[in-house]
């Protein structure tokens, strides 16, 4: 069995059924938009499954944050000696119960998952160069067999359509990746460490300090926070309306998470002046 058989048989498969009974479902109980409202709820229930893989990557990418200004003391310290760096760094993540490694095992965990949620979507919307016959070919069931066609329409959005053919079928659909990248950078932003408070009584050292960690956040913000919205928003604009609604929705119940496990982060400011203005 070769590793796209593999794929299909505990990923891609079992996501399109469940995406098809969903489907039906809906059907079944005459819900308009029941195509829009079946990739919502796949995507609610994907987002719930992995909820404790991106709560264990949220948590150690906060751990590895706060760390950063005793690493960079330790590389301070250490800039002429590898071998002592390599064991004063794995001495403090052990003092601090950090896995560098556990960032990155629970996104590699979800890669599959996202891959068969992306062909699933893109397999099932209408115009968007799937294939029905492919998504009926993987069915359990025979009996929920999907038509040639089905009814694209959410909201009075057709959810084949793709945002870069706004010239002929409406400048609102630019609304789309708008909104796209506009969730995206809120995410982003929220993943950033909370901005670094100033006080009188900061010794020239402190202060030292504090400006050193300012400029090495300065740059992951450069590249992370502003470079991801961009990205993710152009790819919104030439995919079809169908993902932008699965990934808007992911990316709104990640901004919950976020904020349940680790706060409003880098947006903390912003927030506290937002709520200012209201009092």
């Amino acid at each position: 069995m070769d590793i796209g058989a593999i794929f299909n048989l505990i990923f891609f498969a079992p996501v399109i059924n469940l995406l098809v009974l969903i489907y039906q479902g809906l059907s079944f109980l005459n819900l308009p938009g029941a195509l829009g409202f079946s990739i919502v709820v796949l995507t609610v229930l994907v987002r719930i499954l992995v909820w404790p893989f991106m709560s264990s990557q949220i948590k150690a990418t906060k751990k590895m944050a706060d760390l950063k200004p005793h690493l960079d003391a330790l590389k301070q310290k250490h800039k002429n000696d590898k071998q002592a760096l390599a064991t004063a760094q794995m001495a403090l993540y052990k003092e601090h119960g950090v896995n560098p490694a556990g960032g990155c095992l629970p996104a590699l965990i979800q890669i599959p998952i996202f891959i068969a949620l992306y062909q699933a979507i893109i397999n099932i919307l209408p115009g968007a160069g799937g294939n029905i016959n492919t998504i009926n070919s993987l069915l359990y069931f025979p009996q929920f067999k999907l038509p040639s066609s089905l009814d694209p329409n959410f909201f009075g959005l057709n959810l084949g359509l793709r945002p870069s053919d706004f010239t002929t079928q409406g400048v609102l659909l630019l609304l789309i990746p708008l909104l796209t990248a506009v969730l995206t950078f809120i995410q982003s932003k929220m993943t950033l460490p909370k901005p670094i408070k100033h006080y009188p009584s900061d010794s020239p050292k402190e202060e030292k300090e504090k400006e050193s960690l300012e400029d090495s956040m300065g740059q992951v913000q450069s590249q992370m926070v502003y470079l991801m919205p961009i990205m993710i928003g152009y790819f919104a604009f030439t995919f079809p309306v169908g993902l932008a609604i699965y990934w808007n929705t992911y990316t709104m119940l990640g901004i919950i998470q976020q904020h349940r496990v680790s706060g409003w982060g880098g947006l903390e400011s912003l927030v506290s002046r937002v709520k200012g203005q209201g009092k």
